[in-house]
């Protein structure tokens, strides 16, 4: 059987284990984004909390992710939620790191204008600084949810939702004559997948980002 009627054969299971892998990237990300930018905002202002969060977040991608989602099934069983907890986990640097360094690298005297109309901290944050660091945080979202695609496909090892499950089935089945169908079926859908993502996220960009600041 060749790859294309492999794949005709089984569209309803590739597309449902493909909406699975999408959602829980999608899911994970938006947990990730609120809780990057939010350690972002607490630490930008300090030189050594913005470290401290960059080292404590790039650490963590020192962890094979096989090895993570390993050390999480004893604790909160197969399934969903040891995929959530490595994947937001996974998420956080870029996210982190482009909110620490889009925050520094708003002009301070857009700042100091915005403070003398009277403006408080809480809206200068909301309606100034955050606008203005938002393009280099869209590309940590963007950088987050490519590494995110990849490593979603490992989640299958705890009975996770997604794509890695048709390339795990086609690795245990080595040798029988649809194996490498299953792999190239669950590794072309996550690159489908992930380019989606992208041109997304180049959309979301193009409508949030005012030209003069994109240029």
């Amino acid at each position: 059987m060749n790859f294309w009627t492999y794949v005709g054969n089984r569209h309803e299971q590739l597309l449902s284990d493909a909406y699975q892998h999408a959602s829980a990237v999608f899911q994970c990300m938006v947990i990730a984004t609120v809780i990057g930018v939010l350690i972002g905002v607490f630490c930008y202002r300090s030189e050594w909390a913005g470290n401290l969060a960059t080292t404590a977040t790039s650490t963590i991608l020192t962890v094979p992710s096989l090895a993570l989602i390993g050390l999480l099934v004893p604790i909160v069983g197969l399934g969903v939620a040891p995929t959530v907890i490595s994947l937001v986990l996974y998420g956080l640097l870029p996210i982190v790191r482009n909110a620490i360094v889009g925050l520094r690298g708003v002009d301070a005297t857009l700042v100091d204008a915005a403070k003398g109309i009277g403006m408080s901290r809480t809206s200068r944050l909301l309606r100034v600084e955050l606008p203005l660091a938002w393009p280099p945080i869209l590309t940590g979202i963007r950088v987050s949810t490519q590494m995110l695609m990849g490593i979603a496909a490992i989640a299958a090892y705890a009975s996770g939702p997604g794509l890695g499950n048709e390339i795990f089935r086609g690795i245990a089945s080595l040798g029988s004559k649809n194996a490498l169908n299953q792999v190239l079926a669950g590794t072309v859908g996550i690159v489908v997948l992930a380019l989606l993502f992208d041109f997304g996220y180049v959309l979301i960009g193009r409508l949030t980002i005012p030209r003069g600041i994109r240029v």
